[in-house]
């Protein structure tokens, strides 16, 4: 589960929760950029009541996404939360029934992979190195990625094939694999 300590990876990071995402299950979810969930998914930080702390991410990142009240709530009473609370509350992007799981997931990858790889990457970056800055600092920061972006053929095959009507052939795709439309 190292991706919960990882906070500089610009790739975009999807979670697929089938069942319990409990403690460290949730923080590695929670580490994530997207989460799909089955529909009988439970998502929950537990370890108050086994003499623990969700330590590895879980009790700074769960109240940067939600309410302060609600994500307290579940710090510190280790309750569980099904799916569809997970959805209301925007933890979880999309609850599916589990055999739409995976074909979920790999549609929101292909989603992403439609776009310039260095966009999406600089889109990450800039989102959230700039979340902890008042707008008009996170405005006029210099993001690496966004320079990386900036100075790629990208920039300009992008426009272009927009104006010709045709799809872009990004020069950065052979970095990235495509998903299966069906796992």
């Amino acid at each position: 589960g190292g991706i919960v300590n990882r906070t500089s990876c610009w790739k975009p990071i999807i979670a697929a929760v089938n069942g319990y995402a409990l403690g460290g299950g949730f923080e590695m979810a929670l580490a994530c950029d997207i989460i799909i969930a089955a529909e009988h998914a439970r998502l929950g930080l537990p370890e108050v009541r086994v003499g623990l702390m969700a330590g590895a991410g879980g009790v700074h990142r769960l109240p940067r996404m939600i309410p302060h009240k609600i994500a307290m709530g579940h710090i510190l009473t280790g309750r569980h939360m099904t799916a569809q609370e997970a959805h209301r509350w925007g933890i979880v992007n999309e609850v599916v029934p589990l055999a739409a799981l995976m074909p979920t997931v790999f549609t929101w990858a292909n989603d992403i992979l439609a776009g310039a790889p260095l966009s999406v990457r600089a889109s990450k970056q800039a989102a959230l190195q700039g979340l902890g800055y008042p707008l008009d600092i996170a405005l006029h920061m210099n993001y690496t990625e966004v320079l990386r972006m900036l100075h790629s053929e990208d920039t300009i095959e992008g426009p272009r094939a927009f104006a010709e009507k045709r799809k872009p052939n990004w020069q950065a795709r052979q970095q990235f694999p495509v998903y299966p439309k069906d796992p």
